[in-house]
């Protein structure tokens, strides 16, 4: 199946007789004939759910989905975004490790590595993503276990390198963790460039009607975790009877610990509600991208026009710098948000926020309508100065998540708040 009928149809396959829509099923338990098929199940020798902490079946249909869009071989679904980033590192790493980060990634994250994961003992080192594979090789240490970077990055619209970033990480013995939130799998795929897992914050396009909170991790089941560098692997694990995940679960290993340790551990699981509003949201995913990258662009033009901008961060630009990277990893549009830099003081940005009526001033990003915001003073507020400088943030910088409106009416309401100024 091609990625549009496979957003419809992968995840849930209805048998003679049953709903034609994935069902809600809203039970944190799941009866079973016999004392020893349960006693299996927490083997991990049999399948089935033991409970709604670790897997359920609406939220099982909608991490087959995503995992298929991924090209993956599984997913594992969680609360949010940021729960998704936290697992999918914690899963191999522990403290006295180390990891590397491109410095162009979302302020939430940028706070999670450099703060929060400092406090367990884990270090990150952020780089210059742009960088040749020379000037990044000299950041890795022997106990470095991950490279981690956004195809494209938020809120600065660079776009990574994917396959740079996995000829590194490979030469080292370590996985290529990659965040595809704004990208989506319609516009980029990068298990296909050497990505070994893949995260996203569903919140955004994946649900696209900011009606639910979600993330979700997909293994790529091609890293090879028994190369020595990660014995959390290959060893007992004591807390599931001495089962050995690359022994037991073979390309799976990743993703079945993720889940059968740290989410039974963390609890970061979606509801079932929650997962079936996902799964309406994936189902026009294809329809809204389009439009989405349709309208981002003429939107990315009209303001590369304007005396008030300082200049407009959209890779589709001919003139960005990222305009070769959007070619080969992202031929099809590069989403539907915009960064731009409106020439005065932070003032002059908020005078045109504040003067738009069409575009929502809110905290949230990727949605059908037409949302605008500061990142300096919001998401990215608890940055330093320093840090906002390398994430490519300056203090008149906006972010425009570009809706499905009529783009006439959008380029309206743009106008009208820049004559504000």
């Amino acid at each position: 199946m091609r990625i549009e009928t496979k957003c419809l149809h992968e995840g849930y396959h209805p048998q003679n007789g049953e709903p034609r829509v994935l069902p809600i099923y809203q039970s944190t338990t799941y009866n079973y004939d016999s004392t020893e098929h349960i006693g299996q199940l927490f083997d991990l020798t049999a399948a089935g759910h033991m409970y709604s902490r670790i897997s359920n079946p609406t939220v099982g249909a909608v991490e087959e989905k995503i995992s298929a869009l991924e090209g993956g071989i599984g997913a594992l679904c969680t609360t949010s975004g940021q729960a998704a980033s936290l697992i999918s590192l914690l899963n191999i790493m522990k403290a006295g490790d180390h990891f590397i980060s491109g410095s162009k990634v979302y302020g939430g994250t940028i706070n999670l590595f450099a703060v929060t994961l400092k406090k367990f003992g884990i270090e990150c080192t952020f780089v210059d993503q742009d960088a040749s594979e020379e000037e990044i090789q000299q950041y890795f240490k022997p106990n470095t276990k991950a490279l981690f970077g956004e195809v494209i990055a938020n809120p600065a619209m660079t776009v990574l390198d994917i396959e740079k970033f996995a000829n590194i990480a490979h030469r080292n013995q370590v996985p290529l963790i990659v965040d595809n939130t704004f990208a989506t799998p319609i516009l980029c795929r990068p298990i296909e460039f050497g990505a070994d897992i893949v995260i996203h914050s569903t919140t955004k396009y994946m649900d696209g009607h900011a009606v639910q909170v979600g993330g979700v991790i997909v293994d790529s089941g091609n890293f090879d975790w028994s190369n020595g560098k990660f014995p959390e692997f290959t060893e007992p694990d004591q807390s599931y009877h001495g089962v050995i995940y690359t022994q037991n679960f073979g390309q799976a290993a990743y993703i079945t610990k993720a889940r059968v340790q740290l989410m039974r551990d963390f609890g970061t699981y979606p509801s079932a509600n929650a997962a079936f509003l996902l799964n309406l949201g994936l189902e026009t995913l294809p329809i809204r991208m389009e439009r989405h990258c349709y309208n981002a662009e003429k939107v990315a033009n009209h303001l590369n026009q304007s005396e008030k901008i300082e200049f407009v961060n959209y890779p589709a630009l001919e003139g960005s710098p990222y305009y070769k990277l959007s070619k080969k990893y992202l031929p099809s549009g590069c989403s539907g948000v915009i960064s731009f830099s409106i020439k005065g003081s932070r003032e002059d940005a908020v005078k045109f926020i504040d003067s738009l009526n069409l575009a929502s001033n809110v905290v949230h990003v990727a949605d059908i309508r037409t949302l605008v915001l500061h990142p300096a003073s919001s998401t990215h507020r608890q940055l330093t100065d320093q840090q906002l400088n390398a994430a490519g943030i300056t203090p008149g910088l906006i972010r425009l998540s570009v809706g499905l409106e009529s783009i006439d009416d959008i380029i309206e309401d743009i106008e009208q708040a820049l004559a504000k100024i």
